[in-house]
C-alpha cells in the first residue's frame, strides 16, 4: 500500500501568497500525521482543453516544482498530465484514484477548487464526500488570501507581469518571479561594446513579462550576482520579432555558456528602446548598470 499522504490539490501557477497557505498547510499537518506531504498540480492549464487561446503559465510545471521543494521542502510533486482522459475523469473516480494509488488521507484545497468532469467536483463537494467514507478522510478548505484588498489569484500576477509591474508580483507572489534555463550561445555584442551577456529563453507555453530593461538577480552556481536585464527584440541591432532575455552580469566576467542558472526579477527600469547607433546603446548599458547598482543599494537586496 502507498504511503499515506497529505495532498495539497491545485493548479499552483506561480505558487503565490494563496497557494502559500495550503502548502505550508500541508506540511503542517503531514508532520502530525507522520504521513508525507504532496502537491499535486498539472502539466497544462485544465482550462487550455476548451479554451480558444493558450493560457499562458507563470511557471512552467518543472519550476513549479523546483519552487515547492525550496520554498516548502515537499519533495512529493505529483505532476498529471492533463489530457482528455483526465479531463472527463467523474470527480469522485479522482478522488478514489488518489486515495488508492497515492495513499491520500487528506486532501487541502482552495476555496474555489474545481475538479473532475465540467469541474463538477467542487472544495465542499470533497469535504462531504471525506466525511463519508470509511475509514473517514478529511477536506481543508483555505479560504482565499488578499493583499492590498485584492484576492491573490494567478490570473491578477499574470497581467502585472504582462504590464511590467515585477515589483508588485512578487509581492503578491511572496518571492521574486523567476526563469531557470541553460544559458545559451547569444550574438556575442555584447562582449564586443564591453559589456558580455549571457542569454536564455523562456520556455514554450510560460508568459514573457513586459519587454524592456529589468534589475534582477542570477544565481550561478550557489553564488548570486547582481544584473541588468534585457527582455525584447534587441531593434538596434536586429528586424527579428524573436523575444530574447539577455542579462549583463555586474562585476562578473566568467564564461557560463551551457551552465544552469536561475534569473530572478526584481525591479522593471525602463522601456525596450531603439537607439540610433551601436555606442548609444553601449553609453545606455552604461547608464543602466549604474541605475540598477543604486537601486539594489537603496533596496539593500541582492
Amino acid at each position: 500500500m502507498a504511503k499515506k499522504t497529505v495532498i495539497a490539490l491545485g493548479f499552483f501557477d506561480g505558487i503565490h501568497l494563496g497557494h502559500s497557505k495550503l502548502l505550508a498547510r500541508t506540511v503542517t499537518i503531514a508532520r502530525e500525521l507522520g504521513a508525507e506531504p504532496a502537491m499535486l498540480t498539472f502539466d497544462s492549464h485544465p482550462d487550455e482543453l476548451t479554451a480558444v487561446e493558450q493560457i499562458p503559465l507563470i511557471t512552467s510545471p518543472e519550476e513549479r516544482a523546483d519552487l515547492v521543494r525550496e520554498l516548502y521542502g515537499i519533495e512529493n510533486v505529483i505532476a498529471l498530465r492533463f489530457d482528455e482522459t483526465l479531463r472527463r475523469m467523474h470527480w469522485t473516480d479522482f478522488a478514489e484514484w488518489l486515495v488508492r494509488d497515492f495513499g491520500a488521507v487528506y486532501f487541502i484545497v482552495g476555496y474555489d477548487f474545481g475538479f473532475g468532469f465540467k469541474a463538477e467536483g467542487t472544495a465542499k463537494k470533497l469535504r462531504n464526500w471525506c466525511f463519508m467514507q470509511e475509514p473517514k478522510l478529511v477536506c481543508d478548505i483555505v479560504p482565499a488570501v488578499k493583499l492590498d484588498g485584492i484576492t491573490v489569484s494567478s490570473t491578477y500576477i499574470r497581467q502585472l507581469l504582462l504590464d511590467g509591474e515585477v515589483a508588485r508580483a512578487n509581492r503578491f507572489l511572496g518571492h521574486r518571479h523567476r526563469l531557470t534555463d541553460v544559458v545559451r550561445f547569444g550574438f556575442a555584442l555584447g562582449r564586443t561594446i564591453g559589456a558580455p551577456t549571457i542569454n536564455m529563453l523562456f520556455p514554450k507555453g510560460v508568459i514573457v513579462p513586459k519587454c524592456g530593461v529589468y534589475a534582477t538577480v542570477i544565481h550561478i552556481d550557489g553564488e548570486a550576482h547582481n544584473g541588468v536585464t534585457n527582455i525584447g527584440k534587441r531593434p538596434t541591432v536586429s528586424s527579428s520579432d524573436d523575444v530574447t532575455v539577455e542579462t549583463y552580469i555586474l562585476d562578473f566576467d566568467q564564461m557560463v555558456y551551457g551552465k544552469l542558472v536561475t534569473l530572478e526579477f526584481a525591479e522593471f527600469i525602463r522601456e525596450e528602446m531603439k537607439f540610433d547607433s551601436v555606442e548609444d546603446l553601449q553609453t545606455q548599458i552604461k547608464l543602466d548598470a549604474e541605475s540598477v547598482r543604486q537601486w539594489f543599494a537603496a533596496n539593500d537586496a541582492t
